[in-house]
Order: C-alpha cells, then sequence, then structure tokens
C-alpha cells in the first residue's frame, strides 16, 4: 500500500480545513516545482495558537501533511510549534513515499511562517528559533 490508514484518513478528512477571516499570522509557502500551495492561519492567545486552519492547493499528501501540522500544533505554545519538524509530520502520518516528503516540508515551512507572520503584525522581534 502506497498510503498509511492515517494518510488516507487526513486526506478524505481533513482537520482544520478552511481560510480564518481573523488570523493573527498567516503563513504562505509553495513549491513550483510540484504546484502544491500551502496557505497556514493561526490565532494567538497568550503566546498559545488557540486555531489553526489551512488552504492548501495540491496534492493528497499535501493535505494530509497540512491536516496533520494543524492537529499537533493546536494548543502549543509558539515556541513549541516552530520546534515541529516536517519529520514528527511524516511520523504522525505513519509515514509518506518518499517523494512525498516534501509535502511534509512545506507543512512545517507554513507554520513557521504564519508565527513569523504573528511577530511581525504584533511589531515584535522574531525570536531566534522562531525564525526561518
Amino acid at each position: 500500500m502506497l498510503y498509511s490508514e492515517k494518510v488516507m484518513d487526513h486526506m478524505q478528512n481533513p482537520r482544520n480545513l478552511g481560510k480564518m477571516e481573523d488570523a493573527d499570522g498567516i503563513g504562505q509557502v509553495g513549491n513550483a516545482k510540484c504546484g502544491d500551495i500551502m496557505k497556514m492561519y493561526i490565532k494567538v492567545s497568550g503566546g498559545i495558537i488557540t486555531d489553526v486552519t489551512f488552504n492548501t492547493f495540491g496534492c493528497g499528501s499535501a493535505i494530509a501533511a497540512s491536516s496533520m501540522a494543524t492537529e499537533l500544533i493546536k494548543g502549543k505554545p509558539l515556541e513549541d510549534a516552530v520546534q515541529l519538524t516536517n519529520q514528527a509530520v511524516v511520523e504522525a502520518l505513519d509515514g509518506l513515499p518518499h517523494h512525498k516528503v516534501h509535502c511534509s516540508v512545506l507543512a512545517e515551512e507554513a507554520i513557521r511562517a504564519a508565527v513569523e507572520d504573528y511577530y511581525h503584525r504584533q511589531g515584535l522581534d522574531v525570536p531566534g528559533d522562531c525564525a526561518r
């Protein structure tokens, strides 16, 4: 089987899908090579990500990686969210085919971009561990 049950579940039933109108931070990343575009929206209160949504234009693996990444960072402090690695996303999905691992990298980058955007909107310097 090419995809794990978790990947299939997140592809067919993505969690936290949709645009967030009042987002505190928005990160958009894309990969022109494969055509995947990922946009992550975060709501922050007291340094904690209280809500997170995404819109992804791309393959099923990109949608699954986005969905899983949002599940992994919801309720976490910003400092923890930016520590999420693409490998952690892959492991949480019980693996991705080698040629689809770049989708998990996009998820990691989108989270970092959203956190960076949050700090910029607050007029704050981006902490070193949050910078891309």
